[in-house]
């Protein structure tokens, strides 16, 4: 069991991921077929040996409830553990729904949590990370706030909406800045940070008395820049995606065909749980046709299908073409339908109109349970 306790962020203001996130939060995504997006920063937690979960939400709150349940699917510690989901929103102005406001609100149980340490993560950053080696890097330093960081050479492309770490030559962080696409390399922030229990609760008053805006990266960003604490970054090596806008959203699900990237998001030493569902394997009649593709049970696959990821329970009718497509659990691909660079959501039925494409830089979206 860790000193540390967790807690798993909500989107912030400037993301957003059209279309879906009408439906749900960030963390309820639907990824690679069968997962959902917060099942990652879940599993990392969990098989840190973190037992004491914290998940906040500030919209839309049903589907990623009814995901998390008691947590008992995520293998989270029966008699000492607990995952908490924490609802916080402030309707007057959707400034006002930040990080540190949300914390703010529930001060008082963070404030009782035994646990020394805290580790933050968010739940619309895909990635595999063992937060119990990230803790003892944040002991060993001697750090006040440790920060994990990605370094990438495609920043002027994806990322556009997220944080980056100026760091020195010592790995300390300078500044935190937000990445608006003007160099090719960056250290993106991953927004998960590593400190003591009580220097978060003080970032967290301090920041509620200097604005009533204030988000956890100002505020860690304000501290590096007057030299208050001691902040490290450490570099983060493997799998990295991100689900913050559409465009991210439908890349990171197609990047999975792609054998080299599956496994070194998906391995046996490092299981990502999730809710099962009992169902039978998918069907393929003698009509149907997969090629490079995910394709979760439950299906009925009687078209073709290629370089698509197909989740729970699709029905695909004979003479339907599907390429390059996200198809959210329960849709319905009509007879002769001709589908190209799309999500569709869930429970969305195409049976009339049999042509939609789109093309790979900008994808469409199909809403959830209409029916075309």
């Amino acid at each position: 069991m860790s000193d540390a306790f967790g807690i798993i962020t909500s989107s912030a203001n400037h993301q957003r991921v059209s279309g879906l996130q009408d439906f749900r939060p960030m963390g309820a995504f639907s990824f690679a077929g069968r997962y959902r997006v917060i099942d990652f920063p879940l599993s990392n937690m969990s098989n840190s040996g973190i037992d004491h979960i914290q998940v906040y939400v500030r919209e839309n709150p049903r589907s990623l409830i009814e995901h998390l349940s008691s947590g008992s699917s995520f293998n989270i510690n029966s008699k000492k553990g607990k995952l908490q989901v924490l609802f916080s929103n402030n309707n007057t102005n959707d400034i006002y729904n930040t990080d540190v406001a949300a914390f703010s609100q529930n001060l008082n149980i963070i404030e009782r949590i035994p646990e020394k340490y805290v580790v933050i993560a968010p739940s619309y950053l895909i990635y595999v990370q063992d937060f119990s080696d990230l803790l003892r890097q944040h002991i060993a330093s001697g750090a006040d706030i440790t920060c994990l960081y990605h370094h990438v050479t495609n920043a002027k492309e994806k990322f556009l909406n997220c944080n980056v770490l100026n760091l020195n030559k010592q790995k300390g962080v300078i500044s935190i800045d937000y990445n608006r696409g003007t160099a090719k390399e960056r250290n993106i922030f991953m927004s998960t940070y590593v400190m003591a229990k009580d220097i978060f609760v003080e970032l967290v008053k301090r920041s509620m008395a200097y604005s009533s805006v204030y988000t956890l990266a100002q505020a860690v960003g304000k501290a590096a820049e007057t030299g208050e604490y001691d902040i490290r970054g450490i570099a983060h090596h493997g799998y990295f995606e991100t689900c913050s806008n559409f465009k991210s959203y439908f890349d990171a699900n197609l990047d999975l065909l792609n054998i080299e990237e599956s496994q070194a998001l998906f391995s046996k030493e490092w299981p990502i749980y999730t809710v099962t569902t009992d169902s039978a394997p998918t069907r393929y009649f003698e009509t149907g046709s997969a090629k490079n593709s995910l394709i979760a049970n439950g299906c009925t696959v009687k078209g073709t299908v290629e370089n698509s990821v197909i989740g729970r329970g699709v029905m695909i009718e004979e003479g339907a073409v599907i390429r390059n497509c996200v198809v959210l659990a329960y849709a319905k691909i009509g007879k002769d339908v001709h589908l190209e660079n799309q999500v569709v959501d869930k429970w969305a039925q195409i049976v009339h109109t049999k042509e939609i494409v789109s093309t790979p830089d900008n994808p469409g979206y199909i809403k959830r349970e209409d029916i075309l």
